[in-house]
C-alpha cells in the first residue's frame, strides 16, 4: 500500500483517474485496436496461456527485487511516486543486469516494473523517480497487459509464420500493437511528469536517452529545436522515412517525446491538474468509451491542421480537395435532379 503522503512538498493528486495523462491518441488506438477482427480471440487466447506465476518467477530469479534493503533509493521513490498519483497498490520493481538503457512494464492481473541496470547508472534520484512514475502510469492505464502480449507476439513471429494464414493475421495485430505502444508511451511521460512535478527533470531523462548522458554538453532549447525540425521536415521524402522508421518501434524517438511532453506542459493542461482539475476515479465507469475515439479524433485532425510536416499537409489538402469535390459533386448532381 502506498504512503500517502508524498515526499519533498509534491502535490498528492488525490483519486485522480488514469484518464488525466493518457494521450488521446493513446486511447483512441486502444479502441481501433479492440475493433479489429481476431483481436479478442488472441487476447483470450493469449491471457489463457500466459502464466503470470512464470513470469514473476523469471525475474524474481534473474534479477533483483527493489525493497527497503536492496536498492533502497528506488524503493523510497517508488512508495513517492505511488503517494503522487495515488495508487492504492504498488507493483514490484526489479533491477535487471542489461546494458541497454530500459524499463518496462509486464504482466497481466498484477504488473511489475522491470528497470535495467544501465538506466540505474545513468540515471540521477530525480530522473529515476520519472521512470518510475513513467512505468506507474503504464500499469494504472492497464497498459501491462498489451505490453505483454505484444512482447510475446513478437517472440512467436518466426513460429506463427509456419502457419498458412497465421502470420498475416499475427502482423496485422503486432502493427496495430506497436502504433498503441507507440501513443501510450506519451501517456506514460505524462505520469512521469506528474509524479515529479518538475518539467526540467522529465526533459534531462530524453536527453540522456537520446545521448547516453554528457549533460553538460547538451542544451534543452537546441534539443526542443530539434525535435521540431524531425517533426515538421518540408520534404515529402523524409515524411515517408520516418514512417517507415517508426513502424517497427515500440516507442517513439526521444525527441519526438520531449516535444510532445513540452506541448502539453504549454497547454495548460499539466498546470491545471496541479491545481486540483482532473478526472475522478470514482467516474471510471460512467465514462463513455466512445468519447475516447471522439478525442482521438480531435486530437489528430488538431494535429494535421498545425503540422508543418509535409506528408501531413498534404494528407490535410488532400483531405480538403476531396470535401470540396464532394461538395461540388452533391450540389451538381441536386441540380440535375431538379
Amino acid at each position: 500500500m502506498a504512503t500517502k503522503k508524498p515526499a519533498r512538498g509534491r502535490t498528492p493528486l488525490s483519486g485522480i483517474s488514469s484518464r488525466a495523462w493518457e494521450h488521446p491518441a493513446d486511447r483512441g488506438a486502444l479502441v481501433a485496436l479492440r475493433k479489429l477482427r481476431g483481436f479478442d480471440s488472441v487476447l483470450k487466447a493469449f491471457n489463457a496461456l500466459v502464466n503470470e506465476r512464470q513470469v514473476r518467477l523469471v525475474f524474481l530469479g534473474s534479477a533483483v527485487r527493489v525493497s527497503e534493503r536492496q536498492f533502497p533509493e528506488l524503493h523510497r521513490s517508488l512508495a513517492d511516486v505511488g503517494a503522487v498519483l495515488d495508487a492504492d497498490e504498488l507493483p514490484e520493481v526489479y533491477v535487471l543486469a542489461d546494458p541497454t538503457l530500459n524499463a518496462r512494464t509486464i504482466g497481466m492481473a498484477k504488473p511489475i516494473i522491470v528497470v535495467s541496470s544501465a538506466l540505474v547508472d545513468l540515471l540521477d534520484t530525480d530522473e529515476l523517480r520519472f521512470v518510475l512514475g513513467h512505468e506507474l502510469g503504464h500499469a494504472l492505464s492497464g497498459h501491462a497487459v498489451y505490453r505483454t502480449l505484444l512482447d510475446r507476439l513478437l517472440a512467436l513471429t518466426g513460429l506463427l509464420a509456419a502457419v498458412p494464414g497465421g502470420a498475416l493475421g499475427i502482423r496485422v495485430i503486432t502493427a496495430a500493437l506497436m502504433e498503441w505502444s507507440r501513443k501510450s508511451e506519451l501517456s506514460a511521460d505524462r505520469a512521469g511528469l506528474l509524479a515529479t512535478q518538475d518539467p526540467a527533470v522529465a526533459m534531462r531523462v530524453h536527453m540522456k536517452l537520446a545521448s547516453g548522458g554528457h549533460l553538460d554538453s547538451l542544451d534543452i532549447t537546441s534539443f526542443l529545436e530539434q525535435g521540431t525540425e524531425y517533426a515538421e521536415t518540408e520534404d515529402l521524402r523524409d515524411s515517408v522515412l520516418k514512417l517507415l522508421l517508426t513502424e517497427s518501434r515500440s516507442h517513439p524517438f526521444a525527441v519526438v517525446r520531449a516535444r510532445e511532453l513540452r506541448s502539453w506542459v504549454d497547454s495548460g493542461a499539466y498546470t491545471a491538474i496541479l491545481g486540483g482539475d482532473y478526472p475522478r476515479r470514482e467516474d471510471d465507469a460512467t465514462a463513455v468509451l466512445s468519447e475516447a475515439a471522439q478525442e482521438a479524433a480531435a486530437s489528430y485532425a488538431d494535429a494535421f491542421q498545425r503540422t508543418q510536416d509535409a506528408l501531413g499537409r498534404l494528407m490535410h489538402e488532400a483531405a480538403g480537395w476531396l470535401g470540396t469535390a464532394k461538395t461540388w459533386l452533391d450540389d451538381k448532381l441536386r441540380r440535375e435532379q431538379n
